[in-house]
């Protein structure tokens, strides 16, 4: 890329072109132009012709016409004329551009791609250049756009199952000027692109000459950061992918996988995320991915411990050990007074682990403990009576502590699976952070 710089502007634009086209597999198959009848789109249509017997591809150009313009026609004759001066065979597609909430231009970009799809060629040639990816990167961050957004458009992507190539993309607008002016090519301009009503013309006439005078190279260094971000996005796809084949998973599609890294990535801290794939349920919570096998939950009803030193809880997929400590856990004194039951939350319980602190919901124990909200949900509770005296993770009500010189009873929640002490929920209260570090996966 440092080596083109130095080429003459007309020459870097067929030697940008050449590397592109090196990299993919085309001989003998169709190539299919976008032509616009603009310079850039004339300019690449001229590059795929004159390499095409060098590459071995079919080239053909298709025209998407939007009637958005009363000039649309012309550019259709205008286009049809090239192609049979250059005997490239052309396709005219005509299409309705359904405004939408996103504004004309991405309603006819999605037009456009969406007759792209339907060619059925091996790979579409599109005519983005280096402007066009620079604009594209910074309006995608002044729309607060992530890792996706800022990696900006790639040179040779899939969309769909449709291998989309951008030959010019490094090339910058004036050195696709001199080549046409070079090659003595005629184009057409587009009225609109004086409209500075449309954001990117803003970006184009206002903002970008701005840039120019105080980064002179500010097009180079966002393509550049693009290309960090695109790198990084990969990096992130390659991980899901493995973290889901080491839990037995099949690798989604790679629109699928981008959707699902879209929103464990990029939704609110405390937006409650749940993809269902192969099966599995992926949910994410505080920065923390999880994965479980789809199925309904078993029904539970209310169990009466009697004080064996565990107790089965098949529906929740467990069991309750519980142990005695002098000194800790549960003063069972106080359980003689009513049956202990254990029960499923119902909503509005409050418990008061620490008897220097108010009683609270167990909602907000729960989030303060960092447990997720759909473990709260099948969390086994222990009542004496009507009182709740204890939840994992979060202890045993100030009420019913042992004292100093009792043995009391420490209740210990432990999912089926688990071992050591890793991955049980025991009776002593802790901070958020260790009742995070000791919750089940």
């Amino acid at each position: 890329m440092a080596g083109s710089r130095k080429l003459p502007d007309a020459e870097r634009v067929a030697a940008a072109a050449r590397r592109l086209l090196a990299a993919q597999d085309l001989r003998g198959r169709r190539l299919l132009a976008g032509l616009s009848g603009g310079v850039d789109s004339v300019v690449l249509l001229h590059v795929l012709r004159a390499l095409a017997p060098q590459f071995g591809y079919r080239l053909a150009a298709l025209h998407v016409h939007h009637g958005l313009s009363r000039n649309a026609g012309r550019w259709s004759r205008f286009c049809a004329a090239l192609c049979r001066r250059w005997r490239v065979p052309l396709s005219v597609r005509r299409v309705r551009v359904r405004r939408a909430g996103e504004g004309i231009e991405a309603a006819a970009r999605a037009a456009r791609y969406a007759v792209f799809r339907r060619s059925r060629a091996a790979a579409v040639a599109l005519a983005h250049q280096l402007d066009d990816q620079a604009e594209t990167v910074l309006l995608n961050l002044l729309r607060g756009a992530g890792a996706a957004g800022a990696s900006g458009m790639p040179a040779a992507g899939r969309q769909r199952g449709l291998l989309l190539l951008r030959p010019l993309l490094e090339v910058p607008r004036e050195a696709i000027v001199a080549y046409a002016e070079a090659n003595g090519l005629a184009w057409m301009e587009d009225e609109s692109n004086a409209d500075e009503t449309l954001t990117r013309n803003f970006l184009r006439r206002r903002v970008a000459p701005l840039l120019a005078r105080r980064f002179p190279r500010w097009r180079e260094s966002l393509a550049r950061a693009a290309r960090h971000f695109a790198a990084a996005e990969i990096d992130a796809n390659r991980l899901l992918r493995e973290f889901l084949g080491a839990r037995g998973l099949r690798a989604p599609s790679e629109r699928r996988l981008a959707e699902m890294l879209r929103q464990l990535t990029r939704a609110r801290e405390d937006a409650r995320i749940e993809l269902k794939h192969d099966g599995a349920v992926l949910r994410r919570y505080r920065s923390r991915v999880t994965v479980e096998r789809q199925q309904s939950p078993a029904r539970f009803a209310p169990v009466t411990w009697d004080g064996a030193a565990r107790l089965a809880l098949a529906p929740l997929g467990g069991e309750l050990r519980f142990r005695r400590a002098r000194g800790a856990g549960i003063d069972p004194a106080r359980l003689a007074r009513a049956p202990v039951v254990v029960r499923l939350r119902s909503g509005g319980e409050r418990l008061q682990p620490d008897a220097r602190r108010p009683r609270r919901t167990l909602k907000n124990l729960f989030q303060e403990a960092g447990v997720p909200p759909w473990e709260r949900e099948r969390l086994p509770l222990l009542y004496c009576g009507t009182d709740l005296i204890w939840a994992p993770g979060l202890g045993v009500d100030a009420h019913y502590h042992a004292g100093p010189a009792a043995r009391g009873i420490v209740p210990e929640w432990r999912p089926a699976g688990a071992s050591g002490t890793r991955r049980a929920r025991r009776a002593t209260p802790r901070s958020p952070r260790r009742a995070a570090a000791g919750r089940a996966p």
